[in-house]
C-alpha cells in the first residue's frame, strides 16, 4: 500500500526547487558599471510577500531571487537592482535585466 507524503514534507520539497529559495546561479547581481556594452533585456519588479521586523529580510531575499529567475527566463545573465535605503521598509524591488 502506497503511503501519502505529509503536507509539510511536500511543502519542504517544493521549496527546494523554488528559485526564490535556492537562488539562480546563472544570473549575477551586478552594479550598473558591469553592464556597459550589454543588451537591456527587460525591466523587472516584484513586491516582497512578507514584511515586518522578523520576516522582511527573507521577503526581500526571496523577491530578489524571483527577479533573477524572471531575468533568466527572459534571456538575461546579469541584473542591476535599483538601490534601496538601509533601514527603510522595502515595498517593491525594481531591477533591469541584461544579457552580456
Amino acid at each position: 500500500m502506497k503511503q501519502a507524503l505529509p503536507f509539510a514534507m511536500i511543502l519542504a520539497l517544493g521549496a527546494c526547487s523554488d528559485p526564490g529559495f535556492r537562488g539562480v546561479p546563472e544570473v549575477q547581481a551586478v552594479d550598473q558599471s558591469a553592464v556597459a556594452g550589454c543588451t537591456l533585456v527587460a525591466n523587472v519588479s516584484m513586491k516582497p510577500g512578507v514584511y515586518g521586523p522578523v520576516l522582511a529580510e527573507q521577503g526581500v531575499k526571496y523577491a530578489r531571487n524571483k527577479i533573477m529567475e524572471d531575468a533568466r527566463a527572459a534571456g538575461a545573465n546579469r541584473v542591476v537592482f535599483d538601490p534601496v535605503q538601509p533601514g527603510v521598509e522595502v515595498y517593491e524591488l525594481r531591477a533591469t535585466a541584461w544579457r552580456c
